[in-house]
């Protein structure tokens, strides 16, 4: 077993399962991912620790979220093998690829174009053929594809994203980190009956996608 494939398991083992992560699919799918494929190469010994994950390049910070908190929300948001998923915030694509073993389709966007095109030729080379990357704000997501059985953020909103949860379909969910109060938390949002109910998760914290950071206030 390489190095690489050591530490994806002991991942899986150290850090997923013992969040409570037990949805086989969620955990098969982590263990086939190799993580490091979406990590600049000066950062793939980092690849498997427990933290949110520097893979920037330009001035810019994008973040891999930690792979606790990623099997958790992805655990969270029951998706189906027939569902249509938006993944938003996607940097260099790992949430897209782990998504793409569970859903028929994915759709993932992403702020940084450059990571955007990192992240579809990571993707292509994986082979994984129902996943469409697009370089778009974290604020727009992808009306083309819309509506969607599930969005999931790769990251944090500081603030309601008011456009994402009008591509959800009727029972859709979105399940993000909310730190639109603290200490900030997982919840999920779903769509019923044309109303969106927010239910908290867990306590959790990663780092603000861009275009969701709570605006400014004046300071006298």
């Amino acid at each position: 077993m390489s190095g690489f494939s050591t530490a994806r398991l002991k991942m899986v083992d150290g850090q997923v399962r013992t969040n409570d992560v037990t949805d086989r699919r969620i955990l098969d799918a982590m263990l086939m991912v190799p993580r490091e494929a979406f990590v600049p190469a000066d950062r793939q010994a980092l690849a498997y620790l427990d933290l949110d994950l520097d893979v920037s390049e330009g001035a810019a910070k994008r973040f891999l979220i930690k792979p606790q908190l990623t099997g958790k929300l992805l655990q969270a948001a029951e998706i189906g093998e027939g569902d249509n998923v938006l993944v938003v915030g996607c940097a260099t694509g790992y949430l897209a690829a782990l998504t793409a073993k569970l859903a028929r389709q994915v759709t993932a966007t992403e702020c940084d174009s450059a990571l955007a095109a990192k992240a579809k030729d990571t993707l292509a080379a994986l082979g994984l053929a129902n996943v469409t990357c697009k370089a778009a704000a974290c604020t727009e997501g992808d009306a083309s594809a819309a509506p969607y059985d599930v969005i999931i953020l790769n990251g944090a909103a500081e603030v309601t994203p008011a456009a994402l949860l009008e591509q959800l379909k009727e029972g859709g969910r979105l399940v993000g980190v909310s730190a639109e109060s603290h200490p900030p938390r997982a919840m999920i949002v779903t769509h019923i009956h044309g109303e969106f109910g927010r239910r908290t998760l867990f306590d959790a914290a990663a780092p603000v996608l861009p275009g969701l950071e709570r605006a400014a206030a004046f300071v006298f």
